[in-house]
This record gives C-alpha cells, sequence and structure tokens, in this order.
C-alpha cells in the first residue's frame, strides 16, 4: 500500500464508518475495484481508532458524564439508579458478545468473511432490515382505537434487556457488509427506540469494541511480510478522523427529520451491482487477496 491508497481509503473510512452502510465493505470494494491488494481486516481496524477518536471528540461531554457517573456508581449505591451510570455498565454489557465472537471467528473475519459475494449479500439483506426497522419505527404502535401511538424510547429507558440486544446486534458487524451503525441502529428502531436515540447510542456502544481491535490489531501491521506499512497507515487513521468527525454531525442532523430510506436503497444497489459484477467477471470474489 502506497500513500494515495492509504489517503483514498482514509477517506472512504470515514465517510462510511458512521452510515450504515458498511465501513469494511467499502474498503474492501474500494480496493477490489481499484485493483489493489486487498487492506485486510487489521489496517481496517487501526483506521478505526481515527474514527472512534473523533466520537470522542464529539460527544466528549456526553462520556465524560457518563464515565463519572458510572466511576460514582462503584462506592455510591444511589448513583446506580442514575441513567448516565446505567449507561456505561450496559456498554460495558453490550461489548461483550461481539469480544467474545471477534476472538473466537477471527481466522473467518480475516479470511472468508471478505469474500465479495458474501459482502454483496450482507449489504443486500441488511439494507431491507434496516428499511423494514425505519418503517416500523415510523409507523408507531396505537394501543387503542383513539389513542395517540405510543411515544417512542430514548436512551434514559435502556434496559438490561434492551442494552444485551443491543450488543448481539453489534455482534454482527463483525462480518463485512453488515454495518455496525446499520446493525445497532436497526436493533434500536426495533426495540422502540428513537432514530437519535439509537444512533446515539450505537456510537457509544461502539468505542469499546473497536478501539480494543484497533489497538489489538496495531500489531499486525508493518511486521515482516505484512502487506500494510505504518506511513499509508498512519495517512489513512488522521483522514478518518478528520472526515469522520464530519460525518457525524452531519448524520445526526440528518436523521433527526428524515428516514433511512436513501441508505436502504444504496445498499441494496450497491450490493446488486457487486453480485452483476462478479458474475460478469469483472471482479472475483477474492481480488485482492493475499495469497500464500
Amino acid at each position: 500500500m502506497n500513500y494515495f491508497e492509504g489517503t483514498v481509503l482514509g477517506l472512504v473510512q470515514g465517510l462510511t464508518e458512521f452510515l450504515p452502510v458498511s465501513s469494511s465493505a467499502h474498503l474492501r470494494i474500494t480496493a477490489a475495484l481499484a485493483g489493489w491488494d486487498d487492506p485486510g481486516a487489521a489496517f481496517t481496524a487501526v483506521t478505526q481508532i481515527g474514527t472512534e477518536t473523533a466520537v470522542l471528540i464529539y460527544f466528549r461531554r456526553d462520556i465524560a458524564r457518563i464515565v463519572r457517573a458510572w466511576a460514582l456508581s462503584w462506592t455510591r449505591r444511589e448513583m446506580r439508579k442514575d441513567t448516565d451510570a446505567r449507561i456505561g455498565w450496559l456498554v460495558i454489557l453490550g461489548t461483550i458478545p461481539i469480544g467474545l465472537l471477534g476472538v473466537t471467528l477471527q481466522d473467518a473475519i480475516e479470511g472468508p468473511f471478505r469474500d465479495l459475494r458474501l459482502i454483496a449479500t450482507t449489504l443486500i439483506v441488511l439494507g431491507l432490515i434496516l428499511g423494514g426497522a425505519d418503517w416500523y419505527a415510523s409507523k408507531g404502535r396505537p394501543r387503542g382505537r383513539h389513542s395517540l401511538p405510543r411515544p417512542r424510547k430514548t436512551l434514559p429507558d435502556l434496559s438490561v434487556r434492551d442494552g444485551l440486544l443491543y450488543g448481539l446486534a453489534q455482534s454482527a458487524a463483525l462480518i463485512p457488509g453488515v454495518s455496525r451503525s446499520g446493525a445497532t441502529i436497526s436493533g434500536g428502531l426495533l426495540l422502540g427506540y428513537t432514530r437519535e436515540a439509537a444512533a446515539r447510542y450505537s456510537f457509544l456502544l461502539a468505542m469499546p469494541a473497536v478501539l480494543a481491535s484497533g489497538v489489538f490489531e496495531l500489531k499486525s501491521i508493518g511486521g515482516d511480510g505484512e502487506e500494510v506499512s505504518w506511513g499509508p497507515t498512519i495517512v489513512a487513521t488522521i483522514v478518518a478522523f478528520a472526515t469522520g468527525y464530519a460525518a457525524i454531525a452531519w448524520f445526526l442532523r440528518y436523521i433527526s427529520t428524515r428516514s433511512f430510506a436513501p441508505f436502504v436503497l444504496y445498499r441494496v444497489a450497491l450490493g446488486l451491482l457487486l453480485l452483476a459484477l462478479l458474475a460478469g467477471g469483472a471482479i472475483s470474489a477474492d481480488a485482492g487477496a493475499a495469497t500464500d
């Protein structure tokens, strides 16, 4: 990988990390279409440190408040009922599924899961799930003939059950094409949360898992026999941070008034295009993959 490739892939990572379109799929597809080597799961994980740093800065006040309340809940019983303290504990709980599955499925994540046929399929399937969840959220759930729709839940309504289900949804993002934000937002909408609440919690929930994965994969960058060197990776991470910060602000403003329909259509169209290219022989399912 050279510096130009690193810059382009960093831009792709930053623009797509927080949108429900799968940044890992876009990194894989971009490299395949450009005729570059597959950047690999390690490169993706390390560049996500840049985008998660953007989350830390953007939500710095929320995070500081949550961490403080969570820390106080260790010694002050009354703080355990505090919303911020509960969110802190639920983020930890929700991180357990993806942590366990990430370790268990590491070989598959770095190998078979990067098959472009699987990525095309997951782009389409999760896109349809996101569309269904958004439709379900927009309908509301009236409880009687003359009653108003039941109010959607917000972050103070998070429960242990919901926190665990959010975590299970997030773990599906181990497969490129699913999308971490797409899976957790879909889960949140189906659980009855507002779009804004589902997106905000998706970003908060991702931080421990993404940062831990990025730090763990640092050892895979720049070593003997590794395709990805430190220079382009650092550039990609910096670019991902800058573009990711802008993407967070735009996305949260967008979903406050609009549906996820454009993202659903985009995912399905991209998945179908990728399947067509694969069927026509324009690219192979393992394009750019390292060979022994």
